[in-house]
């Protein structure tokens, strides 16, 4: 029998939470790099391609060998700046979530298996080993309402709290884009206007409020029970 939510119906204009963890619950970040590299991968695959710029550092004679090496890659690399949105994103050790808005039918399923194979050759190679990182097909689930939405976005930034972070000490945690939701950081391929439209900037009815009271937990967990949520650090 299928994995849940790993049979996916993917639909255009759609909001979808996306997540996987490692083979056998292991480890996929060791340190800091492996967090800093996946992340630019992140970055590579949601910003604009510069290829003009690209293309004429590439013909320029006086550019090293190296270089041209790195730009013909990066021309080759997919890029889904023009079909993809991502929303909020919790990079965990041993798992992540991400919750995206496509634009076409087919581009999630293309950028997870994209990413997951990169990211998969670059952990391989840096640690001497060879076969499969994560666990099985990647899980997708459609978000049906501007509420789930709103929770699933809570969910995503509250998953250090298996790190006993709490309160403020959620803003300290930086693989999250929680600290984007708060204005601590700007990251430009990350998109949190659309969720904080439904909040105040401060006070009671704020993000930060919406996501650190901890009497909203019972209501959230109601709100995305459709999800697998025993993607934890054991």
């Amino acid at each position: 029998m299928p994995a849940k939510n790993s049979i996916k119906q993917y639909a255009p204009d759609s909001y979808y939470h996306l997540y996987n963890r490692g083979v056998e619950k292991r480890q996929i970040f060791m340190d800091t790099q492996d967090y800093t590299v996946f992340l630019s991968y992140l970055k590579s695959y949601l910003l604009p391609k510069d290829s003009l710029n690209l293309q004429k550092m590439l013909a320029d004679p006086l550019t090293p060998w190296r270089q041209k090496d790195r730009i013909i890659k990066l021309l080759r690399l997919n890029n889904f700046s023009e079909t993809l949105e991502l929303l909020a994103y919790c990079l965990m050790s041993n798992h992540f979530h991400f919750l995206f808005k496509q634009t076409e039918a087919d581009t999630i399923d293309k950028f997870m298996n994209s990413l997951c194979t990169r990211y998969t050759m670059y952990f391989n190679k840096k640690y001497k080993r060879v076969g499969k990182l994560f666990q099985g097909v990647y899980k997708a689930v459609l978000v049906t309402s501007d509420e789930q939405l709103l929770h699933l976005s809570r969910y995503i930034h509250r998953n250090p709290t298996s790190l006993a972070l709490q309160g403020d000490a959620l803003q300290g945690y930086k693989y999250s884009s929680y600290q984007e939701y708060l204005g601590l950081r700007d990251t430009k391929w990350v998109k949190p206007d659309q969720i904080l439209s439904f909040f105040s900037k401060s006070g009671y009815n704020s993000y930060k409020i919406f996501t650190e009271d901890v009497s909203l937990e019972e209501v959230s967990i109601d709100k995305v029970a459709n999800i697998t949520l025993d993607y934890n650090e054991n």
